[in-house]
């Protein structure tokens, strides 16, 4: 899919030779060498959005439709982490430098900060205004860096979580922004030609202890009163002992040649080399120059400064000759791809030569090596993938006769595919097709185009038999004839014709060949869009422009019946196997079932939330598809009409599908540039059940819909906590509420026992619990710990937020009760502080709870220390076998050294007296 970018990726040790690119609802993993598919990172229903590789190589961000972002272990292809925060398609991803921390950009406006290692969100940033376009860590500062549809260039500070300054140097939106020059330098492309540069000042000042509080504390009043919105300006970030001032000023622009807007603006890992596409087919490449090579030049200007002030008897030149912007960032070479530009990545080794991978707009994947050590360097593409898929969307489908073949149809190609392996096993170039269909025998193909011609394929040999001219406009309508000996097709000449197949003697071979002559022709009023032969081929139906359906005599040609009702163009219609019963999908999103006998509509079903683009019934059953704008495949009854069950899959508009002779296939194509293929299974399908998920469905997707509950005392500012409400939270809230009624039950029940086993002066067996029995006969408390630990960490602090106050002192009693055993102190930490925050009032002003928190006081400090002093004694011991192991490295290396100029020593004592001995 076009819509995500697409990434270099590590795979096996290797830095340049694997790609990830978008695939609907799944990541394909590409080998670029040999043009093979290595792995697939399987999606769940959205699709995807965006991508991110970690740092390492071993990890891969995928952010989805839905706002969802799943992190992909590439060893295993496994999905360890998912973060659920944004309400809108995630449209930028980002990890730090370390790869620790992962910031996310959603069309929702709103940045998420998540942290992948504790797999939780830290917090959430808003202050865009429109769609975020791109988000940048800054490794050496604590900084966050994001840029939006709204115009804006917004900085943040990570430790205070508020935005500090905001550019507004911008007349359109930004559409991609790249750090350069060790992060000294910010490049920002917009919707114009120009790429407009900034530069960073970091400076670190001392405060003046004397210095009066007042001073201290100007312009903190408010987020929204410290931003700083003129271009030149120095900006204080914090008020700590320490301060950092950052400096942010336009320095120029460099002007792309594309004149329309940048669609990616990226550079490599090193900041080296800067590239940026508009939307059309060229990559411009431009090079960084480093602070060494940046000095050099000066140094070469200064030179001949000073030559021409000699020659012209002048005095000293003036110390200040700079580089030009042009000259820090130079362009190195144009990238021509075959067909438009949707997304890049760059690599460029330590040596070699620069590697470049393109996703085109017509599903294809382009690999380009730039030679930098070349006078003038020219890319040179090396790999090129295309194979499976059209290039461009499949407007018709078709089933073979035995129910194996497949075929395909777009603007440039004919592809047939092989059903049970799901290959292209033929590809033909046509014209753009509308229509298509198997001859009987499966050995030949017949295609109507745009144009209006007959194009016919034989498949043995995959080339194009016989074109015809049929129609003066588009051929939108073909069927085959009962009989099987003829066709009709229907056109936007506003005629219907009938064809017949014929064997002709081919001139360049004894055997003859098939061939279709045409016989007859049917005159109408307005444009045909779709024909169908009853199945006893005694009537044939026509959907005109003029919104009605008209039934003709096949044998004269004479008008039988006229089918209307329908607001909009009839789009697609079928006839039932028995012939009692025509159903009609129209653009005005209805179907309508009619009976053929008297033309009377018996029922006008509302199918599809936009046009119905499709429609067919199933071999020898009332039971019929549709498909429609809305990507949506249903299933209908036209006896009860009924809604039997909707195939959700594609994410675009279907444009067509087809169903298999024996009705256990359904085959479909849609705006996505996916085929999808449907099988019939042989469990039952029961409508009841059916409505019953249907509605679960709609109520979880309501759930999430509700407003996010409000935490007390926090002002809807700037910031807000990472993660949203969905139903799996509610459901994790409503495990931890059921864990604690079974302690509340087990501890009343145990003190019953004691009181009954006092009084008996004996030991009466406790019965246990089912669900303690099933988890090892463990303790009520352990049981509540297991539950707590089993909600995931991204949704800790929203299942929490949902939990009634009733059950918070009981889980306050327990974690002091963990957290003195010394067990997951760091998870209980964080759970307790959450809930501190949340309900700090209650808990308060609660005089059962002070000893509570008194205790809790206590054990977690004290916890908590021992933990720390844990991690500090690992830290250095880390560090220690860090520097054994450099110092042991560095051996080697001068081992290795003196190795190879003992070699090269020896090689020359022999070349000298090989020398010696020839003179």
């Amino acid at each position: 899919s076009a819509r995500a970018g697409v990434a270099f990726v590590a795979l096996r040790g290797e830095r340049g030779r694997y790609v990830a690119v978008p695939a609907c609802e799944h990541v394909f993993v590409w080998d670029t060498r040999k043009g093979e598919k290595v792995l697939i990172l399987k999606g769940l229903k959205q699709q995807v959005s965006c991508l991110c590789p970690s740092p390492d190589g071993l990890h891969l961000a995928v952010g989805y439709e839905d706002g969802a972002i799943r992190v992909f272990n590439l060893l295993s292809g496994e999905s360890a982490i998912t973060f659920n925060g944004h309400r809108a398609a995630v449209t930028a991803l980002q990890y730090d430098h370390l790869g620790g921390r992962l910031v996310s950009g959603s069309k929702d406006t709103e940045v998420i900060v998540w942290d992948v290692i504790n797999e939780s969100g830290l917090y959430r940033l808003r202050g865009h205004k429109d769609v975020i376009t791109q988000v940048l860590f800054l490794k050496e500062k604590n900084l966050l860096v994001t840029c939006a549809k709204d115009t804006l260039v917004k900085w943040w500070d990570l430790d205070t979580q508020h935005c500090f300054k905001t550019l507004v140097g911008h007349r359109a939106e930004v559409w991609g922004m790249a750090l350069l020059s060790k992060e000294k330098r910010l490049i920002t492309g917009s919707a114009d030609s120009e790429l407009r540069v900034w530069d960073l000042t970091y400076i670190q000042e001392v405060k003046d202890p004397d210095e009066p509080e007042s001073k201290k504390s100007k312009g903190s009043s408010s987020p929204g009163a410290d931003e700083k919105t003129e271009e030149d300006e120095t900006l204080e970030l914090d008020e700590h002992p320490e301060e950092r001032i950052v400096k942010c000023s336009k320095v120029g622009s460099i002007l792309r040649e594309g004149r329309d807007r940048v669609v990616t603006l990226g550079t490599d890992r090193m900041g080296k080399f800067l590239a940026c596409h508009g939307t059309d087919a060229v990559l411009e490449v431009f090079s960084v120059l480093s602070e060494e090579e940046i000095q050099k030049k000066l140094e070469k200007k200064m030179k001949k400064a000073r030559k021409k002030a000699k020659q012209n008897s002048e005095e000293e030149p003036e110390k200040s000759v700079e580089l030009s912007l042009q000259e820090e960032i130079q362009r190195v070479a144009n990238v021509k791809a075959s067909s438009k530009i949707k997304s890049f990545d760059l690599i460029v080794p330590p040596k070699g030569e620069m590697k470049m991978v393109l996703l085109l707009q017509n599903n294809v994947i382009e690999l380009y090596n730039l030679d930098l050590s070349a006078q003038v360097p020219q890319a040179v593409r090396v790999s090129r993938i295309t194979i499976g898929g059209h290039r461009s969307d499949v407007r018709t489908l078709a089933f073979s006769s035995d129910n194996i073949a497949i075929l395909s149809a777009a603007a440039e190609s004919v592809k047939i595919w092989n059903r049970s392996t799901l290959q292209c096993i033929r590809t033909m170039e046509c014209e753009y097709a509308l229509c298509s269909l198997f001859v009987p025998g499966d050995r030949q193909v017949i295609v109507g185009t745009k144009t209006g011609k007959l194009q016919l394929y034989d498949l043995a040999s995959g080339s194009l038999i016989e074109t015809t001219d049929a129609h003066d406009g588009a051929v939108w309508s073909i069927a085959l004839s009962p009989d099987q000996h003829g066709f009709v097709t229907g056109g936007a000449d506003k005629c219907v014709k009938f064809w017949e197949f014929e064997l002709v003697k081919d001139e360049s071979s004894v055997q003859k060949r098939l061939s279709m002559k045409h016989v007859r022709i049917l005159q109408l009023d307005e444009d045909v869009l779709c024909v169908r032969y009853s199945p006893n081929q005694k009537l044939l139906a026509v959907s005109l422009l003029d919104c009605t359906v008209k039934v003709f005599y096949v044998d004269t040609l004479k008008f039988f019946l006229s089918l209307y009702g329908h607001k909009l163009p009839v789009l697609c219609m079928d006839i039932c196997y028995d012939g009692t019963l025509i159903a009609t999908g129209s653009a005005d999103r209805n179907v309508k079932i009619w009976g053929l006998d008297f033309g009377d509509c018996h029922r006008s079903l509302f199918a599809h939330d936009d046009s119905v683009m499709y429609l067919q019934f199933v071999p020898k059953s009332h039971l019929f598809f549709t498909a429609g704008k809305d990507s949506k495949i249903k299933q209908w009854d036209a006896d009860k009409f009924e809604h039997i069950q909707t195939l959700e899959g594609h994410h675009q508009e279907v444009w067509c599908l087809a169903l298999s002779p024996n009705g256990d296939y359904v085959v479909s194509a849609s705006h996505d540039k996916s085929l999808r293929l449907w099988e019939r299974t042989r469990e039952p399908l029961i409508l009841e059940e059916e409505r019953e998920m249907q509605r679960e469905a709609e109520y979880e997707e309501s759930v999430a819909k509700e407003e996010q509950p409000v935490v007390a005392g926090e002002r809807q500012g700037e910031t807000g906590l990472a993660g949203k409400k969905t139903i799996e939270t509610i459901k994790a809230a409503e495990r931890i509420m059921e864990a604690i009624e079974l302690y509340r039950e087990e501890t009343a029940k145990l003190k019953e026992h004691n009181a009954i086993c006092r009084a008996a002066g004996k030991e009466v067996p406790f019965p246990v619990n089912p669900i303690l029995r099933a988890y090892g006969n463990i303790t009520p408390s352990a049981y509540v710990l297991e539950v707590f630990k089993k909600v995931k960490s991204s949704e800790l602090e929203e299942s929490l937020l949902v939990l009634p106050f009733s059950y918070v002192p009981d889980l306050l009693r327990l974690f002091n009760e963990y957290i003195q055993q010394g067990s997951d102190v760091e998870l209980l930490c964080r759970a307790l502080l959450f809930l501190l925050k949340i309900h700090f009032g209650q808990i308060t002003s609660n005089q059962m709870l002070v000893t509570v928190i008194e205790n809790l006081k206590k054990t977690t400090i004290s916890r908590v220390s021992e933990a720390r002093d844990v991690l500090g004694f690992n830290m250095a011991g880390l560090q220690f076998l860090k520097r054994e192991i450099e110092a042991k490295e560095e051996v080697t290396f001068f081992a290795d050294a003196t190795e190879r100029f003992e070699e090269k020593k020896r090689k020359r004592k022999k070349k000298e007296k090989m020398v010696l001995a020839m003179l």
